[in-house]
């Protein structure tokens, strides 16, 4: 695990306040410990100014990002500084979860992201899909629903009013989930297995299957150069035909690559701000 002293370097790098007693005030995230099986998950807290209680958001972030990845993008801990300040703005108590082999997570196992190429490597594709399902369905959602119980008890949270957002492998991971948290208010979904929904029959079949359980309202957002945009459609329409609530939406291009495209949530924060928002304080918001 990180040591008290790493951490606080870290932040500081970073510009993110930390204190020992892990309470940073209003003007910083709060440094978070989920345990979860034998991990303990690092999480930061991004809280409104107020009293509370307050509506809250989980973030399920992707799979990770290998070593190469790193060098080139940066670590995933800028991201979080990126959305979670908006979120906070808005009025929510938003909560970033680095599970395991990630982030401030990263000494608390191998990401599912380096554990899947290793699949495709020693075995192949089908393999690494297999694999894939396997981590959705039981390592990652296990710490995620930790996640959501560590943030359902705090003192500054309304348990009754409680969203889970996800990111590509989080997208993923968020759908299946939510069919085992019912009393979820409202599900957002950024680039729904971008990289996978071409490339995995398996995963596609899975989160088709997942729709009949989903209890929330679920908002599905794409850029429209992410390397694919059928899944939130796809999803969408399914529940359409069960009758259930939901929207989907497709921006226009950001960046050049689908690669940019695939990032969107944490480039196009501006662009997707006002519809995010105004779908969540009509869910939560009662």
């Amino acid at each position: 695990m990180f040591s008290r002293g790493a951490i606080c370097a870290l932040a500081l790098v970073l510009g993110v306040p930390w204190a020992a007693s892990q309470n940073v005030g209003s003007h910083g995230p709060e440094l978070v410990v989920v345990r979860s099986g034998d991990a303990s998950l690092s999480a930061l807290v991004w809280r409104p100014a107020g009293a509370g209680p307050f509506p809250a958001v989980l973030l399920n972030h992707g799979s990770g990002r290998t070593r190469e990845d790193l060098a080139r993008l940066g670590p995933y801990e800028m991201q979080a500084d990126v959305i979670g300040p908006v979120f906070a703005r808005h009025g929510y108590l938003f909560m970033y979860l680095f599970r395991r082999g990630v982030g401030l997570s990263a000494d608390q196992g191998i990401s599912s992201v380096e554990l899947m190429d290793r699949g495709a490597a020693e075995h192949d594709a089908t393999a690494r899909n297999a694999l894939q399902l396997q981590l959705i369905e039981n390592r990652e959602s296990v710490d995620a629903r930790a996640a959501l119980a560590v943030l359902r008890a705090r003192s500054d949270v309304d348990a009754r009013d409680v969203a889970l957002i996800g990111d590509s492998f989080g997208s993923s991971l968020t759908l299946v989930v939510s069919e085992r948290e019912p009393d979820l208010r409202a599900v957002i979904v950024f680039s729904t297995a971008g990289y996978s929904w071409e490339r995995s029959p398996e995963l596609r079949a899975r989160l088709l299957a997942s729709m009949e359980r989903l209890r929330a309202p679920v908002f599905f957002i794409h850029a429209a150069n992410d390397y694919t945009t059928s899944s939130g459609t796809t999803l969408a329409a399914r529940l359409t035909e069960l009758g259930k609530p939901n929207q989907v939406k497709i921006y226009p291009p950001i960046g050049r690559t689908p690669e940019d495209g695939h990032g969107f949530l944490y480039s196009g924060v501006a662009i997707w701000e006002n519809d995010v928002f105004a779908f969540l304080d009509h869910h939560l918001r009662h």
